[in-house]
């Protein structure tokens, strides 16, 4: 059976008044202990009237995202995104890694917003919430399409990824940098092979994340590691070793989150942690817990992507002589928005 991440499939209440069991049915959407037939992934093409979202939040760093793809095939057990699938009566579990919503109209109602009168041009985020090069990019190449959109109208964009598939449009992300108009992230979690399968089980392996930032560094792409998130008890002791192999590679700039676990995600990952950790759960929660103010998650601005208490304070200090002895910035890249031109409307012919 093709691995994934969750180890169940609960059906949020938070926007259901009954909650649901799998019947036969449903069976497809089962994950057994290596019985039955694999789980299979399902794509639903999703039609939205827009495609651009504002970010209003003082924790993250950008103003405008776009986001291919909900759901997220790279079953990764800590993805604060996963109740997005409760708005949708699915479930954060299995359903949020097996039951995808493509948006492959989002590329022209860019190209709309670009045009409009009066646009003023802002880094463009990809994969803010899922990843934008997750395995179904090989098929829709939204992804793609954006950046294609965004070099023909001299737009900034920066992506967050953690396949190495990113290096498929690697062409078109040179050409944008040439101009200071992209930058990524790749997020390296960890190097152990045997835990990245268990928590990240379709992402790319470690391994192939490193090639990845080394080929973007020497097409001259800005690129900076996350080594995020950090979990207590569980990967915070490879902190030192990520952040020295992605600068080895090539990384200009290194970032680290503690785990944060909101909504139905804390009970997907304690069932995950007792399930795959079983001799370390208990630890590792706790830990949470200690920098969390008590709960396994702290949602309040200013608090959720920093944590709390002697743990969250250590990752910052570890974090910032990393950066002083490999020589990595905080960040990798200011993009220019000076060079941006509105693109053509869909449709519309020019007169020169």
């Amino acid at each position: 059976m093709a691995r994934r991440g969750a180890t169940e499939n609960p059906v949020s209440t938070r926007f259901d008044d009954l909650a649901r069991e799998a019947d036969g049915d449903f069976r497809d959407w089962l994950q057994a202990s290596g019985e039955g037939r694999p789980l299979r992934t399902e794509v639903t093409v999703e039609r939205p009237r827009t495609a651009m979202t504002r970010n209003d939040s003082p924790d993250i760093p950008f103003e405008a995202s776009f986001n291919a793809y909900r759901g997220c095939e790279h079953g990764c057990i800590y993805c604060f995104a996963r109740p997005t699938h409760a708005w949708h009566g699915l479930s954060p579990g299995l359903d949020f890694e097996s039951r995808l919503f493509a948006k492959p109209d989002g590329p022209a109602l860019l190209r709309e917003a670009f045009a409009k009168p009066g646009y003023r041009p802002s880094p463009l985020a990809l994969g803010t919430n899922t990843d934008p090069y997750q395995p179904i990019e090989a098929r829709f190449r939204i992804t793609r399409a954006v950046l294609e959109l965004c070099l023909e109208a001299r737009h900034p964009v920066s992506v967050t990824t953690k396949s190495a598939r990113v290096l498929d449009d690697l062409a078109l992300l040179a050409a944008l940098a040439k101009d200071g108009l992209a930058a990524v992230m790749v997020s390296v979690t960890t190097l152990d092979p045997a835990l990245a399968r268990a928590m990240e089980p379709r992402a790319a392996a470690p391994h192939r994340r490193l090639a990845a930032i080394r080929a973007l560094a020497e097409a001259g792409v800005p690129v900076a590691v996350s080594a995020s998130p950090m979990i207590p008890g569980l990967n915070d002791h490879e902190l030192e070793a990520i952040v020295a192999a992605a600068a080895a590679a090539g990384a200009s700039a290194a970032a680290a989150m503690p785990i944060r676990l909101p909504h139905e995600v804390a009970p997907l990952f304690a069932a995950w942690l007792r399930h795959h950790r079983p001799d370390r759960a208990e630890r590792v929660l706790n830990g949470i817990r200690a920098m969390r103010g008590g709960r396994l998650n702290d949602p309040r601005f200013g608090h959720r992507q920093r944590g709390e208490g002697p743990w969250a304070a250590l990752l910052a200090a570890r974090l910032e002589r990393l950066r002083r002895a490999h020589g990595l910035g905080r960040r990798a890249w200011t993009l220019r928005t000076d060079l941006f031109r509105p693109p053509e409307e869909a449709g519309q012919l020019s007169l020169f």
